[in-house]
């Protein structure tokens, strides 16, 4: 029997979870005529047109108490509708308790959590209902701070909710609804250091900057925890240090690092899958892998090391 996706939207009034919502509803690759049912638990500046929502074929469920909630609820809700999908925006006041999975019928599943944040607010939610509102992220999948400008502190938005959770993947949008990417990227590393230093959680990040701006890294020594990947197909006396990533789902691994030449000395006693800590300085040369110019490391120190925390990196 097949399960049924159930699609959760967490935020406060007015952090852009209807509109978000409304956007999906637009997608029409999930919207493919199969019977959606949308549980809406808050009314906020942005409405649904309901003759819309009936032409798409969803359904739309108001709830305005969080007792509604219930087993009963749920499970009414999968007899009369029939859904093949669920949304479910849950009010931002309430806490996450009644969204609780052992509620939901058996083939209810919930595949993604996301979580919307007025940037320009964030902090004042923060300092007053810090409990609450780190709450939305701790089961977060996907963070969106939108109406993001030039004052946005990315970067400390991006440590509040990874120390909360560090698996989220957190996207920033511009005043005007689009992605971010005129507003300079805060990257939570020094560029400028003598070694730069990247922390376990920030390998992802650092990585696909490095990719985009090689220049960038030339001639700069980096610092960080990798795992060995060594193969026959490797020119002599390289490796390549790198981390197993999520792109964008459990389904979607792959290994990713940079090739790394050093004295074959200090890589022989090292198999792949091993943990080590590499300090190597950073040059931009031509490689037939990357179609072109691309990072390549030069290995001054390699040591043995405790394997990261999270098995996994996420491009965050």
């Amino acid at each position: 029997m097949l399960e049924i996706p159930v699609y959760v939207f967490m935020g406060f009034l007015e952090s852009g979870k209807t509109t978000f919502i409304n956007d999906t509803l637009e997608d029409r690759d999930f919207i493919t005529g199969e019977p959606i049912l949308l549980i809406a638990c808050e009314e906020g500046e942005a409405e649904y047109n309901r003759e819309q929502l009936e032409k798409c074929n969803i359904s739309l469920v108001e709830v305005e108490d969080k007792e509604q909630l219930t087993a009963e609820f749920y499970s009414e809700c999968q007899k009369k509708y029939k859904p093949k999908k669920v949304m479910i925006e849950y009010n931002g006041m309430w806490t996450p308790e009644a969204m609780s999975s052992e509620r939901m019928p058996r083939r209810w599943q919930v595949v993604q959590v996301i979580t919307t944040v007025a940037a320009p607010t964030f902090e004042l939610y923060l300092n007053n209902m810090r409990s609450l509102m780190m709450s939305h992220f701790t089961d977060a999948d996907m963070v969106i701070f939108n109406r993001c400008n030039g004052e946005t502190k990315k970067a400390a938005l991006r440590k509040s909710i990874k120390a909360v959770n560090r698996r989220a993947q957190i996207y920033f949008e511009a005043e005007e609804g689009v992605p971010d990417t005129e507003l300079e990227e805060d990257l939570p590393f020094d560029v400028t250091a003598e070694v730069i230093e990247i922390q376990e959680d920030d390998y992802g990040l650092w990585y696909l900057d490095a990719v985009d701006n090689p220049k960038k890294y030339e001639g700069k020594r980096v610092h960080f925890k990798a795992v060995v990947y060594k193969s026959a197909k490797l020119p002599k006396g390289s490796f390549v240090p790198g981390r197993f990533a999520m792109t964008c789902c459990a389904d979607d691994i792959g290994f990713i690092g940079f090739l790394c030449k050093c004295d074959s000395s200090m890589i022989s006693d090292y198999n792949s899958r091993d943990w080590i800590e590499v300090t190597a300085k950073v040059g931009c040369e031509y490689q037939r892998d990357y179609n072109g110019e691309g990072p390549v490391l030069y290995a001054e120190n390699i040591q043995p090391t405790q394997p990261a925390q999270e098995d996994l990196v996420y491009f965050t």
